[in-house]
């Protein structure tokens, strides 16, 4: 259960923990989390999973990765606490009934009892994401646009993948995140590579423990310059390196942007794996910064 801010790894006495595996489109959400008078994806999935089991009380939605305004993503996994009862008599129809009241741009595909210890959030050990851009002289296929970015410069694969390489391991990614007060932006980038598909498309996969705000899109928006010639192969590592903020680091817009996917341990890992993610985290010979993730 969420109480104060706390997140718990167990759900309390006469409440069953529920993950969700789901999708969506975020071309018309303020992002995941849910905000006054806007439509989120979270809003609507505790909107529908409240009328679809009847309840007078909106049950609470942790997820893995919260996603920007415009994100989409493929892959994302939640979890909630609901009543024993509620769920004995609402989780064999809870699947079909939940499709039936969401919204077309937002599916679940799985609602399953979580096994002891799961939390979407602190039990996760990777996300993996996907950013899609195209050089092609034309522009974006038009069944395309919501999903890739175009790029109006020829784009070097192989330069971009040299780049890349630079970027791996842990670092402070300090110089491609937004700062938020009382976070460290210590991060461990596991895999970070480019390929050009038969149609075109340029696909960034893009791997970490953990990602800071606007990390992927602001290491994309540094390699696409690297791609087009405007800088070396060395210089996002250089940015990487000097830790503020380089203003020739472009966020790129978040339409191309899709969470693929999150990973798990196994099941009897995952307390150790959530004592884990709350650790504060620090480079030998810094000081450690407060903040999860």
């Amino acid at each position: 259960m969420e109480r104060n801010g706390w997140v718990s790894d167990e759900a309390a006495p006469g409440f069953v923990r529920v993950r969700l595996d789901l999708a969506y489109d975020g071309q018309e959400f303020s992002g995941w989390a849910k905000q006054r008078e806007r439509r989120t994806v979270q809003g609507e999935l505790e909107g529908a999973l409240r009328t679809v089991t009847r309840s007078s009380e909106t049950f609470e939605l942790t997820v893995a990765g919260r996603t920007d305004a415009g994100v989409h993503a493929r892959g994302q996994v939640a979890h909630v606490d609901l009543p024993e009862e509620l769920w004995a008599e609402h989780q064999d129809k809870l699947l079909r009934r939940l499709a039936g009241r969401l919204p077309h741009d937002v599916r679940v595909w799985k609602v399953a009892e979580a096994p002891p210890g799961f939390n979407a959030r602190f039990s996760a050990i990777w996300r993996r994401y996907a950013y899609r851009v195209t050089d092609h002289p034309g522009g974006v296929d038009p069944l395309l646009r919501g999903h890739v970015l175009w790029h109006d410069w020829p784009l070097d694969v192989a330069a971009m993948n040299a780049a890349s390489e630079r970027l791996l391991g842990e670092h402070d990614f300090a110089a491609y995140c937004k700062k938020r007060d009382g976070a460290t932006t210590i991060r461990t980038l596991q895999r970070l590579e480019w390929a050009r598909g038969a149609d075109g498309v340029i696909t960034a996969t893009v791997r970490a423990d953990a990602f800071c705000h606007n990390m992927v899109r602001s290491l994309v928006g540094a390699l696409l310059f690297v791609g087009d010639g405007h800088r070396p192969p060395d210089w996002p590592a250089k940015v990487l390196a000097a830790g503020v903020r380089d203003s020739a680091v472009h966020v790129v817009r978040p339409h191309g942007l899709t969470l693929e996917e999150v990973g798990y341990p196994a099941d009897g890992q995952l307390a150790a794996r959530n004592r884990e993610s709350r650790n504060k985290r620090s480079l030998p010979g810094a000081t450690a910064i407060s903040g999860c993730c």
